[in-house]
């Protein structure tokens, strides 16, 4: 017959702590008829008798004494450690693991973060920058962020925003280059092309075609897998990139960049928050993944409308004819 270890022990630890049966299965909240059982359950599995019963009282027998001595300090560890478990659950201290794709994220989440250390200065965060998607039980990762689909099988996501892959140029560009009209056009002017953290391959922009999302294959007259290197080249005026909006949005807002072939531009892409089971997180854990939700959810910062996008484009400089 099956037993369950520690239900039976505490039960008949309980029970001389109580001096009876029916106090121990009150105490833990189950039915005389289960706290009988677990201790009939527990004097069966040992081969022995723990206790003298008569209709009126109960008293260790020599084994039962012996038994217990041994089980109740273990029993009393036990239960600090479950009591310490749960304290430490509630606490906003400790370690808070996070990870995320260099692309995007120190303006996404940069400003979260901030706001999270200020909050909770006892919890040491430890961020940690990567395109490549690792494993999240090795890695002991607390939350993520990620760009598409899941990393791992087993985990929550919620989908924070919409991520628009944006051409763009500065004011400079299109004084010197004039503006494209036409995906064809482009072959005739000077394109970023960002490389594959991973692979080191260039990654073709995508862009909308009618209903669809196709590759769009451009001549690279520069190429990176650094999104900051190639932001600073597009502000220069040197060349044309495919940007998200999250880097581009404030800079296009600003005046600094052009959004260009607005009809193609795509949202293939969402930016998702990832995490375990909610039920299991520390308090650290779910206070940060309540604030990114709230800063981050459909955030119009990070997301620019249509009329926005098609005024930057009316107010752009006069370009050299193409």
């Amino acid at each position: 017959m099956p037993i369950n270890e520690l239900r039976s022990i505490t039960t008949f630890v309980r029970t001389v702590e109580l001096g009876s049966l029916s106090k121990a299965a009150e105490v833990q909240q189950i039915s005389p008829q289960a706290a009988s059982k677990a201790l009939g359950q527990l004097e069966a599995y040992l081969g022995v008798r723990l206790f003298h019963r008569t209709t009126r009282s109960m008293s260790l027998t020599e084994e039962g004494q012996r038994f217990l001595e041994a089980a109740q300090p273990s029993l009393i560890g036990l239960q600090q450690a479950l009591h310490g478990a749960r304290q430490t659950r509630e606490e906003i201290a400790g370690p808070l693991r996070i990870v995320g794709p260099r692309s995007v994220s120190q303006a996404v989440v940069g400003p979260v973060l901030d706001e999270y250390c200020r909050l909770y200065p006892e919890v040491q965060a430890d961020i940690q920058l990567d395109d490549r998607i690792g494993n999240w039980v090795e890695d002991r990762v607390d939350v993520g962020f990620r760009i598409g689909s899941s990393p791992q099988e087993g985990l929550i996501a919620r989908r924070l925003f919409p991520l628009q892959l944006i051409i763009c140029a500065s004011p400079n560009y299109l004084r010197k280059y004039g503006m494209p009209r036409a995906l064809h056009e482009l072959g005739g002017h000077r394109c970023s092309v960002f490389r594959h953290a991973g692979s080191g391959r260039p990654v073709p922009w995508h862009v909308k075609a009618g209903d669809s999302i196709q590759e769009q294959l451009v001549p690279p007259a520069f190429s990176t897998n650094d999104e900051m290197l190639e932001l600073r080249a597009v502000l220069a005026g040197e060349v044309i990139a495919q940007l998200a909006a999250p880097t581009a949005a404030s800079l296009i807002r600003a005046g600094r960049l052009v959004p260009l072939l607005l009809d193609h531009m795509s949202e293939m892409y969402s930016l998702f928050v990832y995490y375990g089971s909610r039920a299991a997180q520390p308090a650290r854990v779910r206070r940060f993944i309540d604030l990114a939700v709230e800063r981050l959810g459909d955030s119009p910062e990070f997301v620019l409308g249509r009329e926005e996008l098609l005024q930057a484009q009316r107010e752009a400089p006069a370009s050299k004819a193409t």
